[in-house]
């Protein structure tokens, strides 16, 4: 039975990982990054802070014996809201105050990547003279994304689980293994996210690229308004 809770536990934590408002989130996310590496690291940042919050709320939670109040939740939920409605205009205020073109270039060691650079309109720039460095640390934007998000509703949804099993050892097991799922499914979906933005640059349709990421700001602010609305109204 254990080991049923475990295995349903990573597989819940995968799926968790495709909920329409960590899509919205991770999507303004990955439009930062030009490189399925980084957009894979950004995706597993989300699942390691949507797992360490999980891990603290459901563990103080199970201590105290009890469940997180609906309104604190509602709470919670707004803040979510408004972050992604903040996620969705920072996408949108980067493509009208930047000057977004493509090209490729080479680095020192020898490796080609085909980049999306933004410069100030009306300056000039070396296509070559790119010798910038590739982020190699943990992403804290979306660190901070997975943080917000496992406060959210997800945590009464884990500690109401996590109450059916034996002790709070298994109990906390159940929400690391959920998490684990998370940090592999948010990456996983992260890729794939990036896969057509990364397509539509390497084919020379600037303009559909572009048009993807106004999409994309759209669809957070839109889904992040709908969030806030509903819980806003539940508080009141």
């Amino acid at each position: 039975m254990t080991t049923t809770l475990f295995i349903l536990g990573f597989l819940f934590g995968l799926r968790h990982a495709t909920e329409a408002d960590h899509l919205a989130a991770m999507a303004t996310i990955a439009s930062r990054s030009n490189s399925l590496r980084g957009t894979a690291l950004q995706g597993a940042a989300w699942g390691i802070g949507h797992t360490i919050t999980l891990l603290i709320f459901g563990g103080i939670t199970l201590l105290l014996g009890g469940m997180i109040p609906d309104a604190y939740a509602h709470v919670l939920e707004l803040m979510v809201g408004l972050m992604l409605i903040g996620l969705g205009l920072d996408v949108l205020r980067r493509l009208s105050k930047q000057n977004i073109h493509f090209h490729s270039h080479i680095h020192e060691d020898g490796v080609r990547h085909f980049h999306a650079h933004a410069h100030a309109p009306n300056t000039n720039h070396d296509i070559d003279n790119h010798q910038h460095q590739h982020p190699k640390n943990l992403p804290q934007r979306a660190l901070f994304v997975g943080l917000m998000h496992g406060m959210a509703g997800s945590a009464a949804l884990i500690v109401l689980t996590a109450q059916q099993t034996e002790d709070i050892y298994t109990a906390l097991l159940y929400i690391l293994l959920f998490g684990l799922g998370s940090v592999i499914g948010m990456a996983i979906l992260s890729v794939v996210i990036m896969m057509p933005m990364r397509q539509l640059r390497e084919r020379g349709l600037g303009r559909f690229h572009l048009s993807a990421q106004f999409g994309i700001g759209l669809f957070s602010m839109a889904l992040g308004g709908m969030i806030a609305w509903q819980n806003g109204a539940a508080i009141i």
